[in-house]
């Protein structure tokens, strides 16, 4: 790093704190923080989305991934906007028009407090996962640039940055902040994928290349299609049900112009995937001896100009940042509304209901960074993909019914799928093959559950309406 790289990262992160700032003076309530007041323009939900969604886990853990599997790593952002495509076209209107503003208040609604409140812990702890992977995405970009910063100095500035990300502003702040992080993002991430594209004289030089065999490289499932297809799964069912998503779609002024921002996103998500997928194949050729975490942040050292190069590295911070904080709201959101306001019998004022919510952020926030200063090792984007997946076997199924299908299925079924989904997700991750992907057999045990309450609900309804005829009768 020299004096201009410095002064090209000082130049974003200054933007990106004035811009913070300035969200932050317009919260004055808490309904502002945790929902945005629904003030959002279609620019905001759709920065509050790619903002959330495409963090480090989408740039530096795509580039990784690719590095070693080519275009297996495609999945997380391919995945990312299928998911959001189907939020547009499928859930946009029954959460919009719903007057919730969590995703554990359809649970209560439909199957009781109870259902809500393990939904809300089981889904909090994926969430949890992807907070890690950002912060293992930041320790090995910081510790990339600048080899005098420890890894546990790197974890601190990673979580610093985050709370500043949204502490002050909340929804508001990771709507505005996510479109100047979104513009800046996608040139950085999208001019080193033209770049390397260019440096190997075109995609016929990868295509050529003996060190990337066709059948690894160049096939969305090279790893297999139970692991590739079952991590794309997991990508569209956490999109579906993480509440920072379903945040950012009901923070809107209208219905209109909350699908305008979620199509834009589904357009965008995938095509930052393909940049970064360039670049880790470029280094793959090129620098095959690196660390495989470490080939987007060498890419722009070694062949970037130093200004350009450290606008791009720290707009890669700030990527990864905004995933881990909005992230980190949502946890926050749920635990303040979902738990602390239906168990505790202290009633709070608007005010203290912000404090306390910005205190379980901030609580979230160091948690995960001890955590994260323990020996993780492995692929950035498997923490992803276990995060989204676990979020979807929780509550994709009956998320899915209570909207879908309200007072069809009995609460105790739900309680069960609930259960049952993320239980054999995660037993599955050790006893199963490597092959095969333990959210398939997660999700598929969640919905039969259901399928079987609604086939016993739909009985007992139907016993319980002949009998009433018959009194009548008689």
């Amino acid at each position: 790093m020299t004096p201009m790289h410095y002064l090209g990262a000082s130049l974003v992160l200054a933007l990106i704190v004035a811009v913070g700032m300035y969200s932050g003076r317009q919260v004055k309530s808490a309904k502002d923080f945790t929902d945005g007041g629904r003030k959002a323009s279609s620019g905001m939900v759709m920065g509050a989305l790619i903002g959330t969604l495409v963090g480090g886990a989408s740039t530096i853990g795509t580039a990784q991934l690719a590095f070693s599997s080519g275009f297996s790593a495609w999945w997380f952002t391919l995945g990312g906007g299928i998911g959001v495509l189907l939020l547009g076209l499928v859930f946009s209107k029954p959460l919009y028009e719903s007057g919730i503003t969590t995703m554990p208040q359809i649970l209560t609604r439909e199957y009781g407090r109870e259902s809500a409140t393990i939904a809300a812990l089981l889904n909090s702890l994926g969430s949890f996962l992807s907070i890690v992977s950002q912060i293992l995405s930041g320790v090995a970009l910081i510790t990339a640039v600048s080899a005098a910063i420890s890894p546990t100095a790197a974890t601190v500035i990673t979580i610093l940055l985050m709370l500043a990300y949204v502490v002050f502003g909340g929804a508001l702040g990771a709507g505005y902040v996510g479109i100047a992080k979104t513009i800046i993002m996608y040139l950085s991430v999208g001019i080193c994928g033209y770049v390397a594209i260019r440096l190997m004289g075109g995609v016929g030089s990868f295509l050529n290349s003996p060190l990337l065999p066709h059948d690894k490289y160049f096939n969305v499932i090279g790893r297999g299609a139970s692991v590739d297809l079952g991590a794309g799964l997991s990508l569209v069912l956490g999109v579906l049900t993480t509440q920072a998503y379903i945040q950012a779609v009901i923070s809107a002024k209208s219905l209109k112009i909350s699908k305008k921002g979620i199509y834009l996103s589904a357009f965008l998500i995938p095509l930052i995937g393909i940049a970064g997928i360039f670049v880790g194949m470029y280094m793959k050729i090129n620098y095959p001896n690196i660390q495989s975490k470490m080939a987007l942040p060498m890419f722009i050292l070694e062949k970037m100009p130093p200004l350009v190069a450290g606008i791009m590295l720290a707009t890669l911070l700030v990527a990864l940042v905004g995933t881990g904080a909005g992230v980190g709201l949502g946890i926050s959101s749920v635990f303040s509304k979902d738990l602390f306001a239906v168990y505790s019998k202290k009633k709070l004022t608007d005010r203290q209901s912000l404090t306390l919510t910005r205190a379980i952020l901030v609580g979230v926030l160091l948690l995960s960074a001890l955590v994260s200063m323990g020996d993780m090792g492995g692929f950035i984007l498997s923490w992803s993909f276990m995060s989204m997946g676990l979020r979807g076997s929780v509550a994709f199924g009956p998320m899915v019914a209570g909207i879908f299908f309200p007072g069809k299925i009995h609460k105790n079924f739900a309680i069960a799928a609930i259960i049952l989904g993320p239980t054999i997700t995660l037993l599955g991750k050790f006893v199963l093959p490597s092959t095969i992907d333990s959210l398939f057999p997660g999700v598929l045990a969640s919905i039969l559950v259901l399928v079987a309450g609604y086939i016993v609900t739909k009985h007992k309804m139907e016993k319980d309406e002949t009998r009433k005829e018959d009194k009548i009768s008689v």
